[in-house]
């Protein structure tokens, strides 16, 4: 008896280990979980994104709608201070993707237009889900950004 409840008990560890129970840590674009879209405004270019089922991008979400003015930097991303902190569970980046949505720090929003390799920890927001045309409308300097619920 003693056996049986010990191999129930291994079991019982080996699932719990095995699942991956923090949805933050998730690096998929797949749209078919809790997800929620919102939409994405510079200029005349719409574009649509989904955020994460996470607790930095329901903070993120709980600030909408938002216009703000986005700071270009490196080449690469648009990012915006926002004055007062968010949740974080920020991984170290690897390769980013055109369209992706992050927090840097805690109060960092950023928005990367290229793709690139990074050694930088970032918490994901989301990810805009058709990116084309997103380099284009966000240009090469500063640029005014509305985020919205869809």
């Amino acid at each position: 008896m003693k056996a049986i409840i010990l191999v129930l008990m291994i079991g019982m560890q080996l699932n719990a280990c095995s699942k991956n129970e923090n949805p933050l840590q998730a690096d998929t674009r797949d749209s078919s979980s809790n997800t929620t879209k919102m939409k994405i405004t510079v200029g005349s270019s719409v574009f649509t994104a989904v955020l994460y089922d996470n607790p930095s991008a329901s903070a993120f979400e709980a600030r909408l709608p938002l216009t703000i003015n986005m700071t270009e930097l490196n080449g690469n991303e648009k990012y915006y201070d926002f004055p007062s902190p968010l949740p974080t569970n920020a991984l170290a980046g690897g390769n980013m993707k055109v369209g992706d949505l992050t927090l840097y720090g805690n109060n960092v929003l950023v928005l990367f237009y290229k793709n690139f390799n990074t050694s930088y920890s970032y918490t994901k927001l989301g990810y805009v889900d058709n990116p084309t045309g997103l380099a284009h409308a966000l240009g090469a300097g500063n640029v005014t950004v509305k985020f919205e619920n869809n």
